[in-house]
């Protein structure tokens, strides 16, 4: 109160403040919502979800990524798991239902910490240390990879593939994978790299699954537009156009007068002789081959027939972007400045039925590596599920290569971090130690989880894992789910990049030292305040569409 008991009106009217505890409290809540809405969908065993927007349209996935994606998330600091699970996406490609979990699961474990007045800043300082550690465990654990090794890079796409609905016939998509992978791959200072853009799908309803096939170049999803046009092309002169073959338009209303028929004539024939000389420009450069961004008029179409050029209109921007990068040709914005260097080259041209549709095929291309998976499936859901699971594995592929390291999948990789962990942490002192315990714990939420969606015992399988790998009798022992054993996961070839368990570890860490951290917050009008248990019913501001 100031002077004359007047009040001071700090926040604006409507503002709700959480602080301490309650501040904590909530948002952990909301995050391990997050976690809670994805867990069931980890490992082989997983369930899928289906996603219903606003709109009516469906997506049925288990991928962590696309369910966080597209359901509604308000809260905050709910928000932060969803970016966790993003930026999983886009470093390592898989692994973003695992992140999740795990920031969930430090989540947790910190609340009790918390309830058993450990301060936020030593969990935070003893999450940073065990984060540290778990670091140079996975770099000792992890064995080598080398780009000529096809079975184990076949194994890496086919553990990504084993959760999601090929799995039947992940043994053949796993062969797609890596072709596709190895032939954009690049090779600098004697380190690969691989640009995934490079890699082209498109999709065609009316097949089975088995019936995808990879193509060394593009495909485009156009056909030639007129009948009279040659459908294979050898040798091909590509001219790459942004303009239309088309008489443009005057700016302002023109009006023209016509007092006799031989100048409708005379006006008549100066339109096709315009459309005509577009064509000589072409055909001069030495082009057979055009690829137009924009319209074709019907005369400009015959007179490319007649000189036998092969044009396709309407060509998307991001299909003309890549065959230039592909066929080393140069985009033009005026037909009257195409010159014969600005043209690309490819091996061969040909025009395919695929489902009563013709689509042209560019192959034998030498300015770039391209490749093309032309994906078939029963249903446009199935296809865009193969698509997602496909991304998934060339994406794990592309960093093994890279990294030149994978580790074991199963659980293995976590309880043995987990194992070391616990050791480590008695050789620090002050109470971070109990929260690099929690860390360890922690970890182990990924075989229990694995465990849970396999109908398991969770308990009785992290005993049966921790007798395994103590004493370092076996660091590659990692849950069966088919079996619900615990085996060695690298004789059943359950691998996966070692940058998938280092970028989960580091994006779970960093999201949860930050949601932690957090000891007031202050909601303009009109945003959630979350309440409720942790665990039980979604929290207001998670609501899914």
């Amino acid at each position: 109160m100031g002077m004359g008991n007047a009040p001071i009106v700090i926040l604006k009217e409507g503002t709700k403040r959480d602080k301490g505890k309650d501040a904590q409290f909530n948002n952990i809540s909301a995050a391990r919502t997050i976690s809670d809405a994805v867990r069931s969908s980890l490992g082989p065993r997983g369930m899928d979800k289906m996603l219903v927007d606003s709109m009516g349209d469906v997506i049925i996935t288990n991928d962590g990524v696309t369910i966080l994606k597209e359901i509604d998330v308000q809260h905050p600091a709910a928000k932060m798991l969803v970016e966790v699970a993003k930026t999983q996406d886009t470093e390592v490609g898989d692994g973003t239902t695992t992140s999740v979990i795990l920031a969930g699961e430090l989540l947790k474990k910190s609340l009790d910490m918390v309830d058993s007045n450990v301060h936020p800043t030593v969990i935070a300082s003893g999450y940073r240390l065990a984060n540290a550690k778990a670091q140079q465990i996975l770099e000792d654990i992890a064995e080598p990879v080398s780009i000529d090794n096809d079975a184990l890079l076949m194994d890496i796409a086919g553990t990504a593939m084993n959760s999601k609905q090929i799995n039947n016939s992940k043994e053949f998509f796993s062969r797609l994978v890596v072709d596709a992978v190895k032939t954009v791959a690049k090779e600098e200072n004697g380190k690969y790299t691989v640009d995934l853009n490079n890699i082209q799908t498109v999709k065609k309803t009316g097949a089975s699954m088995d019936e995808t096939e990879l193509v060394k170049g593009l495909i485009i999803d156009k056909e030639p537009v007129h009948s009279a046009m040659p459908k294979v092309i050898k040798d091909a002169k590509i001219a790459l156009i942004d303009a239309p073959f088309e008489i443009k338009k005057t700016e302002i209303d023109a009006k023209i007068e016509i007092n006799d028929p031989t100048q409708l004539n005379a006006f008549l024939e100066e339109e096709e002789n315009m459309l005509r000389k577009m064509v000589e420009n072409v055909k001069k450069t030495g082009a057979n081959v055009v690829f137009c961004q924009k319209g074709i008029d019907d005369l400009a179409q015959h007179f490319l027939a007649k000189e036998g050029i092969y044009a396709a209109r309407r060509v998307k921007k991001s299909d003309m972007e890549k065959l230039a990068a592909s066929t080393g040709g140069n985009i033009i914005n005026k037909i009257a400045e195409l010159e014969a260097e600005d043209l690309g080259t490819a091996g061969l041209i040909e025009v395919k039925k695929v489902q009563g549709n013709d689509m042209t095929f560019v192959t034998n291309l030498k300015a770039a590596k391209s490749v093309s998976l032309l994906i078939r499936g029963g249903t446009g859901h199935v296809l865009d599920e193969i698509e997602r699971s496909l991304i998934d594995a060339w994406s794990v592929v592309r960093v093994a290569i890279e990294d030149g390291k994978i580790v074991t999948g199963g659980g293995s990789t976590a309880v043995e971090i987990a194992m070391q962990l616990r050791d480590y942490s008695a050789s620090v002192g002050g109470r971070e130690q109990i929260a690099i315990d929690a860390f360890a714990s922690a970890m182990e939420s990924i075989p229990t989880t694995l465990a849970e969606n396999a109908g398991l015992d969770p308990i009785d399988v992290l005993i049966e894992m921790r007798k395994q790998h103590k004493a370092g009798k076996n660091k590659f022992a990692g849950l069966n789910p088919f079996t619900g054993k615990v085996e060695d996961m690298f004789g059943l070839k359950v691998v996966e990049p070692y940058r998938i368990g280092k970028q989960a570890i580091n994006s779970a860490t960093d999201a949860a030292v930050m949601i932690l951290r957090i000891d007031d917050v202050i909601a303009a009008r009109g945003m959630p305040m979350p309440a409720g248990p942790p665990g039980g019913t979604p929290m207001p501001g998670v609501a899914e569409e």
